[in-house]
């Protein structure tokens, strides 16, 4: 056997071990250490997955229902200072663009739940449930854990929409008006609820029964807020007030991101900008967006359109429920005109983006950076463009607010294959680039 036939040989050989000894690598898990953050219509998704090739009009489409995201947020900065355990006492809408693997009960029940950062809330379908859109539900009868509260329970006076006796005791229960088509009543519940490796007993959440309208999302929601019901409130000590996500972007049709909670494994050196509270809604996170650059030019934008303002509830957030960002609207208009000024070319509307223009005029188009107190973010192409389906176009992936919001939303598209780290004791958020897909 001479050299030629032996080295193949071997090759050969080693081939065939390591095809036989090497797991497949399923794209729809991570690192056990993590939670999956997926897309909500991508194929990780248990939910009903678009084309691959049409996910330009899928973004397009979720990011038509901005406006009554943005309407929700609005809302809440009307809120008197309070702290709502289930139900904020007025209409909520929360569009699915994200959803994590939790499981909830004794033995743990799986449900893709959506991930939301600016509420506290966290509820969920439960079976019998009637009207609710996901044949998967929550079975409290199964759990051995499972316990509902009633009436005389410190958590059900906290509530907002509760329907309990004046005397005697009842089961702790509310109604709800969710979005601008729906509704749903629900149990004041606990139970366990396991996130990746670990588990929280005795975490509250709604335990849906009825729900009116398609708003609501299929298998429940997962409040990361600030307050003193979400997630990170109900888990004391066990995460340290810590988590970050990397949201996978809505290209990655297979791959999911990961959130990561608790201070390990969290990135070390990563700048950091401060959170700021706004007393009278404190479960939203604010940041000190200082200016904004297109290409090497510094917008001029007017300080107060971007200033932090707790008597109006003015300023800028993170969310992880609006798809694009949206600016107040002069400050927009300032952006989106310097940044047509050096593409220098023919625009055109499309849907909720303004500013579409020939891809082949995409090489000239100019990076966008986001100034905050501290770090600088300066986006991809990827993250400030969109391209129409057939591809021939390219489209600013921004937009401006309506009249009367007083409010500039970093939105998940913006956030895409980033690490955003949220340190809610110490009040600050950390941005570093990285590749979540």
């Amino acid at each position: 056997m001479n050299f030629t036939t032996t080295a193949l040989f071997l090759l050969s050989t080693l081939l065939i071990s390591t095809s036989t000894t090497t797991k497949a690598l399923n794209p729809c898990e991570t690192d056990s250490s993590d939670l999956s953050v997926i897309p909500f219509f991508g194929k990780c998704s248990p939910f009903d997955p678009p084309k691959p090739e049409s996910w330009a009009k899928t973004v397009m489409d979720i990011a038509a229902n901005d406006p009554q995201r943005l309407k929700y947020l609005s809302t809440l900065l009307t809120q008197k200072l309070t702290s709502v355990p289930i139900a904020s006492g007025q209409q909520v809408l929360n569009i699915a663009t994200y959803v994590v693997r939790a499981k909830v009960g004794t033995p743990g029940q799986l449900l893709f739940m959506v991930l939301d950062t600016s509420n506290d809330a966290a509820w969920l379908p439960c079976s019998g449930c009637v009207g609710c859109s996901s044949p998967t539900t929550f079975a409290p009868n199964v759990s051995s854990s499972y316990q509902a509260l009633d009436c005389s329970m410190p958590l059900c006076a906290q509530s907002r929409g509760l329907s309990c006796p004046t005397t005697g005791t009842a089961i702790c229960a509310f109604n709800q008006s969710y979005g601008g088509d729906s509704s749903f009543s629900a149990t004041l519940a606990q139970d366990s609820l396991t996130l990746g490796n670990s588990v929280i007993q005795n975490f509250a959440f709604g335990c849906i029964n009825t729900v009116s309208g398609g708003s609501v999302p299929p298998q429940g929601l997962l409040g990361l807020g600030r307050g003193s019901m979400s997630l990170m409130s109900q888990s004391g000590s066990l995460y340290s007030g810590i988590f970050s996500y990397c949201l996978p972007s809505y290209k990655s049709y297979y791959f999911s991101g990961s959130l990561k909670l608790g201070p390990s494994g969290q990135p070390k050196n990563i700048r950091t900008t401060p959170l700021l509270r706004n007393p009278r809604r404190p479960s939203l996170y604010y940041v000190n967006l200082t200016g904004v650059s297109v290409g090497r030019v510094n917008v001029p934008i007017d300080p107060a359109l971007l200033s932090f303002n707790t008597d109006t509830g003015a300023g800028t957030i993170i969310d992880s429920g609006t798809v694009i960002t949206r600016f107040m609207q002069p400050a927009y208009y300032a952006i989106r005109d310097e940044f047509r000024k050096q593409v220098n070319s023919t625009f055109s509307t499309r849907g909720a983006f303004d500013t579409c223009f020939e891809a082949t005029n995409e090489a000239v188009a100019p990076a966008i950076t986001f100034h905050f107190e501290g770090l600088d973010m300066k986006l991809p192409l990827e993250n400030s463009l969109i391209h129409s389906s057939a591809g021939s176009l390219a489209c600013l992936s921004m937009s401006a607010m309506s009249n009367s919001n007083q409010l500039n939303v970093i939105a998940t598209l913006q956030q895409q294959n980033h690490r955003i780290l949220f340190d809610v004791v110490n009040s600050r958020l950390g941005i570093a680039r990285e590749v979540c897909n």
